[in-house]
Formats: structure tokens, sequence, C-alpha cells
């Protein structure tokens, strides 16, 4: 199977079901769901194939493909993955099927295409694989930017309070930092001996002056698609004008884009300009850890609060990066994942309770556990995975993360394990104030709060339930693929892991 073109596949596979499901009729709703929700499953059972075929101990890259696009600039359609790329590939492949059966109802209640809304989570989906499995700058710059046409349709279109404002918000911020990035691809392209190749690239010697710019141009666009701390404000906007399903896949997935692509391409591509930046980075980190969370415990609507966590939750994952050990790497790429499942879960069951509600207020809340205690107790469980209660899959990730950090730069750890304390506030702050209590006298006369989680919800809650506890448990099928990928990437950055002290503390004993 190590010849099956499973990226170039699994880029296209997508597509087709969009074009497919767009052109059903409008008057067959739920056959475009279905055939929506079918497609999707496909994809998901391709990528299984292809993680199974992943050989954890063989090269960096894998599933090479490359066909010629455009020759006279030695622009290729070339895809390959690593370790990193292929946990993000995974989270796309279960997360898409479980959002699309979250989103059954989410398009009926408008005067929008019912099809077009699942095919544009179908060209989503299409788009997401390929930003990951591109091994082409330019290609991936290309995906970087086109990914936001989607997402812009589905808050724009089909979104909420303010959705106009936020989709146009989001388009603006993503379009700005891409520009950056355009800038710093064409310049790597011209030090680069005029390639777009990865490979190609990562061998390259360019001076401290240039070097320092082009990285500066590939991370303010990451910084702003995480986003970090100060170019979050979109976030919040986005997250709670999207419907829920979009939602989780905008802070579950998208944002991602920024932290592997600093991982894939500012590390690997500019070793000395990584290493002058990393004391920013990691203030960067810092303050959005801190600032996040506080802002998250005063906020009166909910999808703006998970929003404001996942921006608290980026810092963690930004010092993971930027401390340069091999444990706070892999605890970092392993929070992406691990937050894609835990906030993707979080955004679902919140849209679930605001569905019944109507609203998105907290105040319009208060004792609804008394009305639906399966789905508050989905959601209690979503937010103790999100502070990183111990037994939960974040839980990992954010203790390697910060006994990474830890063994080289012990106050960044020290003030980043404070956000772990606010996490706590928070999280437990929104669940004591929408399901604990006294019950909210007008939640009996909303039909829709008497009715638990259905069958449906159900099956869209326990596959991200049980992946939250089994790598809670036992991460190490992922670790695996994910410790020599990241072992690479310090290398390139000519980082090693300090020696164990050992000796220090063999003297103290005596």
């Amino acid at each position: 199977m190590s010849n099956f073109p499973f990226l170039s596949v699994l880029t296209v596979a997508p597509l087709v079901g969009a074009l497919v499901v767009a052109f059903l009729p409008r008057r067959r709703p739920d056959l475009a769901k279905q055939v929506a929700f079918g497609w999707s499953l496909l994809v998901l059972a391709l990528s299984v194939v292809m993680w199974v075929s992943f050989s954890a101990d063989g090269d960096r890259l894998q599933f090479r493909e490359s066909y010629p696009w455009i020759p006279t600039w030695d622009v290729n359609f070339t895809f390959a993955v690593d370790g990193i790329a292929l946990v993000m590939l995974m989270l796309i492949a279960v997360l898409v099927p479980l959002v699309i059966l979250a989103s059954w109802h989410d398009a009926d209640a408008s005067k929008r295409s019912v099809p077009a809304y699942f095919a544009l989570l179908l060209v989503l989906e299409s788009t997401m694989i390929g930003v990951f499995a591109a091994a082409d700058v330019f290609l991936f710059y290309v995906f970087f930017e086109v990914m936001l046409v989607p997402m812009y349709f589905l808050i724009g279109s089909y979104g909420g309070h303010q959705r106009q404002y936020a989709a146009v918000k989001f388009f603006l911020y993503s379009l700005v930092g891409g520009l950056f990035m355009l800038a710093a691809v064409i310049g790597l392209w011209v030090v680069g001996g005029k390639t777009f190749d990865w490979q190609a690239l990562t061998q390259v010697d360019i001076s401290t002056g240039t070097e320092r710019w082009l990285f500066l141009g590939f991370f303010l666009a990451f910084a702003i698609k995480a986003p970090f701390f100060p170019f979050h404000t979109w976030l919040p906007d986005a997250g709670r004008a999207a419907p829920a399903g979009a939602a989780a896949l905008l802070v579950g997935v998208l944002d991602k884009v920024g932290t592997f692509g600093i991982l894939r391409y500012c590390l690997p591509l500019f070793p000395e300009a990584s290493k002058w930046f990393a004391p920013w980075a990691l203030a960067l980190g810092l303050i959005g850890i801190l600032y996040a969370a506080l802002l998250a415990v005063g906020q009166s609507d909910l999808k703006r609060l998970v929003s404001y966590t996942s921006i608290a939750h980026f810092g963690f994952i930004g010092v993971g990066i930027f401390a340069f050990t091999t444990q706070a790497g892999t605890g970092a790429v392993l929070y992406m994942l691990n937050h894609g499942l835990a906030t993707g879960l979080l955004f679902l069951v919140v849209g679930m309770l605001i569905a019944r509600r109507g609203s998105s207020l907290i105040s319009d809340f208060g004792g609804a556990g008394k009305l639906v205690p399966l789905l508050a107790g989905v959601l209690f469980f979503a937010g103790l995975a999100s502070l990183a209660l111990p037994g939960t899959a974040p839980f990992v990730s954010e203790f390697l993360v910060l006994i990474g950090t830890f063994t080289v730069n012990k106050p960044v750890a020290v003030i980043a394990t404070l956000g772990i304390v606010l996490a706590a506030a928070y999280v437990l702050w929104m669940v004591q104030r929408t399901t604990q209590g006294t019950l909210n006298p007008e939640l009996t006369e909303v039909k829709a709060m008497h009715r638990d989680l259905t069958l449906r919800e159900k099956a869209v809650v326990a596959p991200l339930i049980a992946l939250i506890v089994l790598l809670g448990f036992y991460p190490k099928p992922v670790t695996d693929v994910i410790n020599p990928a990241v072992q690479a990437t310090m290398q390139d950055v000519g980082k090693t892991d300090p020696a164990p002290e050992v000796g220090s503390v063999q003297e103290a004993a005596q």
C-alpha cells in the first residue's frame, strides 16, 4: 500500500463529494446530508488505512507524490507527510463525519441551501487535508489561502449573531497574514535557488538577516492563524457567529494550521532565526495563556468563552514548540490533537445546548442539568477534558509541555502552570452557571429543553469521549508516530535535550 497515492486521493475525494452534494436538489436536504456523511466516512476509512501503512521508524516524509504544475517556477503538486502531519490528517478524518452528524439540522432553519452547507463542509475538509499534506511551499500557500473561502461562507451565510461582521473580520485577518507569508514565500524562492520543494529548501544556507525577515513573514501569518496574542481578536467573534459544527472545525483543526506551519516551515527552514525569536514567541505564549484565561472567566456567551479557552491552549502549544526539547515538542503536537478532540467535543455539546435553548447567553441557562442530565454530564466531561484533568488526553500533552519546558526554562514553566488554575476557574464556573444550581424558571417553558441527548447526538459525542479517555491512559500509539518527526525538527534547529542532572542529584543526596 506504500505506493498508493493516499494524499492526492484524500485531498480530491472530499472535493468530488462536495460537487455531488452541491448539485443535489434543494428539495432533497436529507439526501444531501446522507451523501455528505457517507462520503466523509469513506475519507475516514482511507485515512485509517494510511495510518496503518505509515512506518514510524521509516523515512521522515512518507507517501510522497509529485506532479508537475508550473514548471517555469518549479511549482509541483507535491504531497508528503511526517508523523506530525499524519496525526492532523487523522484528526480531520475523525472530526468531519461527527461534525456533519452534529450539524444535521443546522442549515434547516436558514433560508439558504442545505446541500450547499454540507458541500461547503466537504470543500473545507479537502482544503484542510491539502494544507497538511503539501510538501511544496507554494502549494501549501495556495491551500492556506483557499481554506478561508469555505469557512467564510459557513460563517457569513449560515452563522448566527453578527455573522457578516465575524466572517469579514476572520477573512481579513487571515488574508493580511497570508500577504506577509506570500512576500516571504517569494523571497524564499529567490534565495533558495528558485525552488519551492520543502526538502530542497531545508538544505539551503540563508544569511542571518534574510533568514530573520523570512521567518517573520511566515511567523506572522501563522501567529494570526493560530491565533497567538495579540492577533487573537478575530477568533471569539468567529467562534460565536459560526454554526457549532463549523466552529468545532475552525478551532479544532483550522487554527492548528498556524502551529503546524511553525513546526513544518519556520523551524526547519529558518533554524537560526527560530532560536533568535524564541524568547519573544515564549512571551507571546505566556501572555496568551494568562490573558485569554482571565477573559474567559468573565464571558457571558458560551461560544465566546470556549473560543477564549482555545486561545489559552494555543499559548501552551506555542510554549511547547519554542522550548526546543523533544518532550515539550511532542507535548505540543499531542496538544494539537487532543485540543481538537476536547474543544471539538465542547463546541459540539455547547451547540446542542444552544439549539435547545435558542440562546448562547450563560444567563439564559442555570440548572439545565435537571432537564437534560445526560447532556449536562457530557458538558461537564468536555469541560474537565478542556482543563486537562488527569485521565483525559489533554493532561498528557499539557504535562509533557510543562515538564519539557521546565528542564530548560523554569520561570516559563512555572508561569504557564498558573494557566491550569485559571482553566479550572473558567470551566467549573461555566458548568456551574449553566447546568447546576437553581433551575431557571424560563427553561421549563422551552419545549426543546425537555429533550435529552438523542441517538444521533449520542453517536456524535461517544467516539470523542472514547478517544479522549483512551489517549488519556494510553497515548503511546500517537506519541510513537509523533516522536521521530519532532526529533528531526529539533535536529534541524540544532537543539538537543539537556542531559539529566544525575550527578547533581547524587551529590545532593550525599
